[in-house]
């Protein structure tokens, strides 16, 4: 049972909006004050507003339950609901026997790479470069928002990614045709995307990938989000090299445990599919030899004084 004290009962029989929002508003300052990341918080007081737009007395356990119990939510995220409403009592000093929810866990959606690249070309320019940069690296959204204008080596190509989630610090290649478009972008302040808010880049991008799915005919676009490009590197970085610690190191996974889903996605969505045709070239003379890896072609074998390389498709 919960442990209530009067004040909060006296709070839970008339809070008025105000009182509502200042306890909001003081929930985000103690997930700050104990080192909580601005993307927790901000999500966190995101969802706690939603409850209150739906009905439940945020001081109220019961219409807590009440309402999350009616959502049209996934059971993940009403257990995500759940749990951060146990922060909130606990800031109170309350306690709760909270809902017992199950996630299903299902495999992540992983689109077709012509897909995403129609998504990102229909784009605005900068949103395609934004998208185009997590395609190229596998980084998070969280983690590109970050990215300053020095982070990016624009002689070599790479880009010094500042971790989050207690992720490993990483250095990255990207293609020149991304640099480029880099570079394009406007300095508008030391960070290379701006100093964007938590909802506008998101926003931003779900119009535009509504309207792009609607005017394509392509539903399986609307199902693209900003960590769907993440999941899609990995898994075809793994199905390419089935070299589970470099896809570990590319990710900056701390565990190997968080990396190993990509085996089982990447044998479930390639098989023998569209990654298993190759472009098979022959060569002799070291400029022959030296044209082709310049292009993207791997060594193979040798036989009757030719070395045989190849490439995917």
């Amino acid at each position: 049972m919960a442990k209530v004290e009067p004040r909060l009962e006296k709070a839970r029989a008339g809070a008025t909006n105000a009182e509502i929002k200042g306890k909001i508003i003081e929930f985000a300052w103690h997930l700050k004050k104990n080192g909580y990341r601005e993307a927790t918080i901000r999500g966190a007081t995101k969802e706690l507003k939603i409850l209150a737009r739906r009905g439940a007395k945020i001081l109220d356990v019961e219409s807590v339950k009440e309402v999350i119990a009616n959502q049209p939510w996934a059971e993940s995220r009403k257990l995500r609901v759940a749990n951060l409403y146990t922060l909130f009592l606990k800031m109170l000093g309350e306690t709760w026997n909270p809902p017992k929810y199950k996630p299903v866990h299902k495999l992540h959606f992983i689109p077709t790479e012509k897909t995403i690249d129609q998504m990102i070309s229909a784009c605005g320019k900068k949103t395609s470069t934004y998208l185009q940069l997590l395609k190229e690296t596998g980084m998070r959204s969280g983690e590109a928002d970050k990215l300053l204008w020095n982070d990016v080596d624009f002689e070599r190509c790479t880009v010094n990614i500042t971790p989050e989630k207690n992720s490993n610090p990483r250095i990255l290649k990207v293609s020149k045709e991304l640099v480029g478009r880099l570079k394009a972008l406007p300095r508008t302040s030391d960070r290379m995307f701006g100093n964007r808010s938590y909802n506008s880049p998101r926003n931003a991008f779900c119009q535009q990938r509504r309207r792009i799915a609607k005017r394509l005919n392509k539903p399986k676009i609307a199902q693209i989000h900003f960590h769907t490009l993440r999941h899609w590197y990995a898994t075809k970085l793994y199905y390419e090299t089935k070299d589970i610690l470099l896809v570990k190191a590319r990710l900056g996974h701390k565990r190997i445990d968080s990396t190993l889903l990509y085996v089982q996605l990447a044998e479930a969505v390639y098989g023998k599919g569209e990654l298993d045709d190759f472009v098979c070239k022959t060569a002799k003379t070291p400029k022959e030899i030296s044209d082709l890896i310049e292009v993207g072609f791997d060594y193979v074998t040798e036989m009757d004084g030719l070395k045989f390389f190849r490439k995917r498709k």
